[in-house]
């Protein structure tokens, strides 16, 4: 076991992790993180995603100790009027909602890096996550309102 610090949400959370532990699993298990979920266990459907230092992580294949001190943002830390957050809410940008917070999470990164995006740009920054409900349409509507509400 190794000690290493979560920084969760603007909060340290000093855990042991076994040298192999996914940071998923650190988390879920050692932090009480319930947005990054696993979906498909290999980095292919986004369900996992958090940001580390700004930038997405598919926790699911991410070592743990990696993240030692790194500042780490999941779904669970924003806000319920987070511009994102509530674009998504009301552009009916889900059905089940288990994708939610990795697409979520994946757009906080993208207007951050491109305030302005076009559809293209939208879903090619997306297009690592998976919806099985297919609510695409709806989500791109909830990534431009969130888009045009950040700019103003």
């Amino acid at each position: 076991m190794k000690s290493i610090n979560l920084k969760v949400n603007g909060t340290a959370h000093p855990v042991q992790v076994a040298d192999d532990e996914l940071l998923l699993d650190a988390l879920r298990q050692r932090v009480g993180v319930t947005s990054a979920r696993e979906g498909c266990g290999v980095g292919a459907c986004g369900a996992c995603t958090v940001l580390a230092d700004g930038k997405s992580v598919s926790s699911c294949l991410a070592n743990a100790a990696r993240y030692d001190d790194a500042e780490l943002t999941t779904a669970d830390g924003l806000p319920t009027d987070d511009v994102v957050v509530t674009a998504f809410v009301e552009s009916n940008a889900m059905q089940c909602g288990y994708c939610i917070p990795g697409f979520v999470m994946m757009t906080k990164e993208l207007l951050a890096e491109n305030p302005n995006p076009s559809d293209t740009e939208i879903a090619e920054h997306l297009e690592g996550n998976i919806c099985r409900c297919g609510t695409y349409p709806e989500l791109i509507k909830a990534v431009r309102l969130a888009a045009s509400r950040s700019r103003a």
